[in-house]
């Protein structure tokens, strides 16, 4: 039978690190793990060098792009901590896989597509979105569980 492979949706939340205690605390070490992470794409805003911009725009810019360069920091700290966490756990560390994408078209879409590329399970952590904004914008695993198709999705809260 074919080693299971599971998709931990990773940002640098707490949500995201209870996901991450849950697959350690309850799964079994054997499973193939791949810990994801979806980097914001700043790139055009940070590139942008246009004389329609307005004059706040352009002094906060910098600022603004030093934070994102944070954000990616943060994000791949979360993933070591993550992969320790799993270690300890028992899981080898070969089984355990570390993947950033740049976001594209939108952080739901692109755990979508890694997840249709031959995962058996994804989890997930449950964001705290606010009831309304849950209500009209709807959550990054809600639109997981229900777009995902054949494959397993864990939300874990």
């Amino acid at each position: 039978m074919a080693q299971k492979k599971a998709l931990i949706a990773l940002d640098d939340s707490e949500n995201a690190m209870r996901a991450v205690a849950f697959v350690a605390n309850t799964l079994a070490p054997d499973l193939k793990v791949t810990l994801f992470s979806v980097i914001p794409n700043t790139a055009a805003i940070c590139d942008m060098n246009s004389p329609t911009l307005t004059p706040y725009f352009l002094a906060q810019q910098g600022t603004f792009c030093a934070l994102e360069d944070k954000k990616k920091d943060l994000l791949m700290s979360a993933q070591e901590k993550a992969k320790e966490t799993l270690v300890k756990a028992g899981f080898e560390e070969k089984n355990i896989q570390e993947k950033a994408t740049t976001e594209e078209k939108g952080i739901a879409r692109a755990i979508i597509h890694e997840a249709r590329s031959g995962y058996d399970l994804v989890v997930m952590g449950r964001r705290g979105l606010s009831g309304i904004k849950e209500f009209f914008l709807g959550s990054v695993s809600h639109k997981v569980f229900n777009a995902v198709g054949e494959v397993s999705v864990l939300v874990v809260d």
